[in-house]
């Protein structure tokens, strides 16, 4: 029995979650949504950051996307939640 799983090639966009996820908010500018929810706030500054940075292509060019990472308290729970919203860029231009 074979190991390997036979698929066809890889998608053209590597980041799909990535994509997906510029998309949605490429179609709501200015409105903010949580795009993560990761376990920590450091955890949530990187990938924010990641995303003002535009370190994925997803999110190209740089400063076309805002984001920020927040703790939010509810009673003793605590979740860090990552914000981000389409604000423009040079690509809207054209």
């Amino acid at each position: 029995m074979s190991t390997v799983e036979y698929m066809g090639p890889p998608p053209k966009q590597r980041n799909t979650k990535h994509a997906r996820i510029a998309r949605e908010l490429r179609a709501h500018p200015q409105v903010w949504g949580v795009v993560r929810r990761p376990s920590s706030l450091d955890s949530a500054s990187s990938a924010a950051r990641a995303i003002r940075d535009a370190r994925l292509p997803a999110y190209a060019p740089a400063g076309s996307f805002e984001a920020v990472a927040r703790s939010v308290s509810e009673g003793a729970v605590t979740e860090y939640r990552v914000y981000a919203r389409y604000v423009g860029g040079a690509e809207s231009a054209a």
